[in-house]
């Protein structure tokens, strides 16, 4: 029975027989192969979505939160775990704590973040501190926390076995689709995910075994593995909140995808090389490409994703546009979080697609033979 990513993926992964596995079952999150989306872009290439709003919390962030808080209580000195988030990380962080029996410290930047995610947070008794700030400044806060605090764990992505956690999407890729994707499309914010999916697919194509703590690559799991090419990585932002597609920093980020609206990723150095190693490229959405791409993913999948990973589709069609994408080629989109993690942009944009009508026999008739 499956138990949780680190179980699945152990060998691969820095822990051992004295740390406390914190699980709720994470990973095992779909591939959809995107067949009605193929055929509304004219697509002469396969499409598929690795779904992440179907872990435990709704994002991907659990991938990272139970490896963190797993070595967080194998530290027998901490007892608590803190996170500046602009939602996700939130709620990934009190979940993952409450499970722990650990104490969590959320720094959110206030009027910034997501109702849904919020809710989470509070509901898995996190203390919410709200500043009067954006993310940025919540991560040089808790910077200096952990410095000063030996009994406090980090766990953004900063956190080195948040990036081994997510690394894990890119072995479930190569084991559902039977091979690494040609191109990889990804939503950046932080930039933590667009690493760990590289580290991921080097280990798997055997170029890189060296972040493997246990068996550096020599585990029975890796040698099962044949020599892969590596995928295209594309990372895309929103047009407001855009430091890696545009080389500056964005002091006041703005984008309805509140996921990725950060102005100074921490790990945009490493973010950089992936793109450049990959011969991939960073480009940018505006908050409309966004949301009529969440729209159209919900409409011909029946896949309703969160803003933010709205944007690895709304990349994929400009992309397809500009005929980037080689024919033939297999293309993986990595959809972060649930719809349901931030209904409010639905409500303000789709709520003309709602008809209001009396309850009676001949108004609803009416309407339907009008459709």
């Amino acid at each position: 029975m499956y138990s949780g990513l680190i179980n699945n993926y152990r060998s691969v992964l820095p822990v051992n027989d004295k740390t406390p596995i914190v699980s709720l079952h994470e990973g095992n999150t779909p591939l959809i192969r995107f067949y009605n989306l193929e055929k509304y872009l004219g697509a002469n290439f396969s499409i598929y979505g690795k779904f992440e709003g179907l872990n435990p919390t709704g994002s991907f962030k659990d991938r990272g939160m139970t490896m963190a808080v797993s070595k967080a209580l194998e530290n027998k000195n901490i007892d608590s775990v803190i996170c500046a988030s602009t939602g996700n990380t939130s709620a990934s962080a009190a979940a993952y704590a409450a499970r722990a029996n650990l104490k969590c410290f959320v720094i959110i930047p206030d009027g910034q973040i997501a109702f849904g995610k919020l809710a989470q947070a509070i509901a898995y008794g996190a203390k919410i501190i709200q500043i009067n700030g954006n993310f940025d400044d919540g991560m040089s806060i808790i910077k200096n926390i952990a410095d000063e605090q030996s009994n406090v764990c980090v766990v953004n992505s900063l956190n080195p076995f948040r990036i081994q956690g997510q690394k894990t999407i890119s072995y479930e890729i190569f084991d559902q689709l039977g091979k690494l994707p040609d191109y990889h499309f990804l939503p950046v914010g932080n930039a933590g995910n667009i690493n760990a999916h590289w580290i991921g697919y080097k280990e798997i194509s055997g170029q890189s075994f060296n972040h493997c703590n246990l068996c550096s690559g020599n585990c029975e799991y890796m040698s099962s593995i044949k020599h892969a090419e590596l995928p295209v990585i594309i990372g895309y932002q929103a047009i407001g909140a855009a430091p890696l597609a545009t080389g500056k920093t964005f002091d006041n980020p703005r984008t309805i995808a509140t996921a990725i609206k950060i102005g100074n990723p921490v790990s945009s150095e490493g973010a950089l090389g992936v793109v450049e190693e990959s011969s991939g490229w960073f480009d940018t959405s505006s908050d409309d490409e966004i949301v009529d791409a969440q729209k159209i993913l919900a409409k011909k999948e029946g896949v309703f994703c969160e803003p933010a990973s709205a944007i690895s589709i709304s990349g994929l069609i400009k992309e397809n546009e500009n005929k980037k994408i080689n024919e033939n080629s297999s293309v993986v989109c990595t959809l972060t979080g649930n719809g349901l993690k931030d209904p409010d942009i639905v409500m303000q944009k789709y709520t003309k697609d709602v008809k209001k009508v009396d309850p009676t026999f001949k108004s609803v008739k009416d309407v339907l033979m009008n459709i």
